[in-house]
């Protein structure tokens, strides 16, 4: 497991959003941007209750995660400024959180990062779990 450094944390608290990329069982790539928080060195992402095609298990990266759990989170800084430029890969295996307690703690740092959380019934939706294995950052600075 790859260990975030105190400047990963910072980095990743200053972000709102990142880019999930998971592959499925044909080796296709599948992106899409997510909320996510960091709790005790694992990240966290939610499926919310935003409209989509698919719901819950049926959702591409979900069914994705469980054929292949290898994935990558990109996290990253833009800014007009190219000297501001930033971004960290945290290459990773993820997995449903299952465990209640887990579940529990997660959901409570989603909530506190993103008030667009607080209403929604999560408890009733897939949470993906990230154990970080690789980072790769990149400043300008």
């Amino acid at each position: 497991m790859a260990i975030l450094t105190p400047d990963h944390l910072r980095f990743l608290d200053e972000q709102r959003v990142a880019r999930l990329a998971t592959v499925d069982e044909q080796g296709r790539p599948h992106v899409v941007p997510v909320c996510f928080v960091v709790v005790v060195g694992t990240l966290y992402t939610a499926i919310d209750e935003k409209p989509k095609r698919l719901t819950g298990s049926e959702l591409r990266r979900v069914r994705n995660i469980a054929a292949r759990p290898d994935v990558c989170l990109l996290v990253d800084r833009y800014d007009e400024d190219w000297s501001q430029l930033a971004w960290l890969q945290v290459r990773g295996l993820a997995s449903l959180v299952e465990d209640d307690a887990e579940r529990t703690s997660a959901l409570a740092s989603l909530r506190a990062r993103y008030r667009q959380y607080r209403t929604m019934n999560l408890e009733a939706l897939p949470l993906i779990r990230i154990a970080p294995t690789q980072l790769v950052a990149w400043s300008a600075t």
